[in-house]
């Protein structure tokens, strides 16, 4: 859940962690390629004819960071990444708490929640990607 939380944070350019200087160009590199696909994004929305409904919501955005568009595109497709991180889980894995049925249950397999009747609901069992990444470190290192 911490590297799906910090993969959230990176796509929607919040990563407020910049480590060792070393990496920094690495993260400069990265956030760029974002800004480009991004962009690519925002441009093909744009060719739809939804053009001034888009520059009402994404209006504020001077330095082209497409921030509100990532936020965005994060939020609906978020449940994709975490299905994609976890496809591997076994069918025991468990999340690292009691995520499910408002905390009566663990998520086990494969890490996701079920609905009532027992059946898979892919749903992400939390919105951990959503807490500031300093809580979480009290969460990890708590």
């Amino acid at each position: 859940a911490r590297s799906f939380a910090d993969i959230g944070d990176v796509v929607r350019g919040k990563d407020p962690f910049y480590g060792n200087p070393q990496e920094k160009e690495q993260r400069d590199k990265l956030d760029d390629k974002l800004k480009e696909i991004f962009k690519k994004i925002y441009e093909e929305l744009i060719k739809n004819g939804k053009k001034q409904a888009l520059q009402k919501r994404y209006n504020d955005d001077k330095n082209n960071n497409f921030f509100q568009l990532r936020e965005d595109w994060w939020y609906a497709n978020r449940a994709t990444v975490w299905e994609a991180i976890t496809c591997k889980a076994k069918e025991a894995d468990k999340y690292f708490r009691n995520t499910c049925s408002n905390d009566t249950s663990d998520t086990n397999e494969k890490c996701r929640c079920k609905d009532k009747n027992g059946k898979n609901t892919d749903q992400v069992p939390t919105y951990f990607d959503y807490v500031p990444q300093y809580l979480r470190w009290f969460d990890e290192w708590a």
